[in-house]
């Protein structure tokens, strides 16, 4: 069995820790040592509008849903009684949103965009008339329902859940940072990197910067992070994939395009 790139190394995990057991474990299969140190944490709305909307979806009022985040299906999953009670199409925004769906309504997304976008998925989605439920994250940026409504539909906004960022990384966090003992830190969401900052972290060499998607990277570059790879797919496992291209020494990855693996 080929020893893995990651095997002995150091990585840290920034998504919140109740999403964090599949990263952790697929680390953990590659000899990998997983830091969870969470940059949000989600926490559930409890809002008349919220369960207004949920009704109208489940009584078929509403002709799309709109799911731009896992965080957005476990929401569902926890205030629905079943798939059953989503009787819209549905559009998924990233790879990992769409099996997050899939996994729980055991059915695929009538729409994904081609890209891990907000603004791909505007593009892509179709012209008419009717209501669209967009449930988000309470700091997710405006201009997807604007957009939406430029195409005919009248799109609904509500918060899904709200995003809380942790006011420092833990001392032992910190000090690992500091010291160079952490290979490789892994951002999940644009949150997961402001989070970061917000708490004060700081990544120097040779500790890589790994994102789960462009927006991510994006975010991440605007805070002065130098991005080492980004996952294709923008999935756990792409993740994985894209730390161990990362983590790889130069010789070896030569060796292996030589070899044609």
């Amino acid at each position: 069995m080929t020893r893995s790139p990651l095997a002995g190394k150091t990585i840290l995990v920034t998504r919140p820790a109740e999403r964090s057991g599949r990263l952790v474990n697929l680390l953990d299969q590659r000899g990998a040592r997983a830091i969870v140190a969470p940059t949000i944490a989600l926490r559930p709305v409890r809002s008349a509008a919220l369960t207004a909307a949920l009704r109208d979806l489940a009584a078929g009022r509403f002709d799309w849903l709109l799911l731009t985040s896992p965080a957005t299906v476990a929401m569902l999953a926890e205030r629905l009684d079943g798939p059953r009670d989503v009787r819209a199409d549905v559009a998924a925004v990233g790879d990992g949103t769409a099996e997050a769906f899939r996994r729980w309504a055991r059915r695929e997304p009538d729409l994904r965009p081609p890209t891990f976008t907000v603004s791909a998925l505007a593009r892509a989605f179709p012209r008419g008339r009717g209501r669209v439920l967009c449930p988000r994250a309470d700091i997710a940026p405006k201009g997807l329902e604007a957009a939406l409504e430029v195409k005919g539909w009248t799109a609904e906004r509500v918060d899904a859940y709200r995003t809380r960022f942790p006011k420092t990384l833990a001392a032992s966090v910190r000090t690992a940072l500091q010291e160079g003992d952490v290979d490789a830190v892994t951002f999940t969401s644009a949150s997961t990197v402001h989070g970061f900052i917000h708490a004060g972290g700081t990544i120097r060499p040779p500790t890589r910067v790994i994102c789960i998607g462009p927006i991510t990277a994006k975010e991440a570059r605007a805070q002065g992070l130098s991005v080492r790879a980004v996952a294709d797919p923008h999935t756990t496992e792409g993740l994985v994939a894209a730390l161990e291209r990362a983590l790889t020494p130069p010789r070896e990855r030569r060796r292996s395009r030589a070899n044609g693996s």
